[in-house]
């Protein structure tokens, strides 16, 4: 009985420990406000924030280049985050001509500031705004939500790697809302390939 007893004991402090691993790794921004909850294809709220720089940013306005904007919700502890940072600066140089990155989070700006020097992202737009991260109920991290160049959300969801992100660009251009759905389109079409296309009789 008290050999059981331990064994348990010692099980129950592996699953604590492995949830508070987890929990560290997709740690949330903000609370969640599920009653502003900002879905795909509808128009985003305007927010007039200022960078880490003092530099004045609008979001979820229509950009006047015509770009969209990927949003990017991370913290300086989140380890997928820094992993998909060097990632994210080769897809801004990339997709240069059509889309502009936004870094986003809340927290202490002195820490978060030491952070993107560190993560080399000092040539990007990087706000604190806890309400921005509620308006989007941004619960886990890495999150991206892209705006089109008109202010509405085209696609959203979590970024934990390259293909993720390259992803939310392909479902602004099908048309789908988020990565789940994207590779659903995906599964699909491959079936459909597979099997024929017919017409019934």
């Amino acid at each position: 009985m008290g050999c059981a007893i331990l064994c348990l004991a010692v099980v129950t402090f592996a699953l604590a420990r492995q949830v508070g691993v987890i929990h560290q790794r997709i740690g949330p921004v903000g609370a969640l406000a599920l009653s502003k909850t900002v879905r795909v294809g509808e128009k985003s709220p305007e927010f007039r924030l200022d960078t880490l720089d003092g530099e004045p940013v609008v979001l979820g306005a229509p950009d006047p280049d015509g770009r969209s904007t990927l949003i990017t919700f991370l913290t300086p502890k989140c380890p997928v985050c820094a992993q998909l940072l060097p990632a994210l600066r080769s897809i801004a140089r990339k997709e240069s001509s059509w889309l502009q990155l936004v870094f986003a989070s809340d927290g202490d700006p002195a820490q978060h500031a030491e952070f993107r020097t560190r993560s080399r992202l000092d040539d990007f737009a990087y706000v604190l705004s806890p309400e921005l991260g509620m308006t989007y109920e941004i619960g886990k991290l890495p999150y991206g939500v892209l705006l089109d160049e008109n202010g509405f959300v085209a696609a959203q969801g979590l970024t934990n790697s390259r293909e993720h992100v390259e992803s939310l660009f392909e479902a602004k251009r099908l048309g789908v809302s988020s990565i789940q759905e994207f590779l659903e389109h995906q599964e699909e079409g491959r079936v459909l390939i597979a099997g024929g296309s017919q017409q019934p009789s």
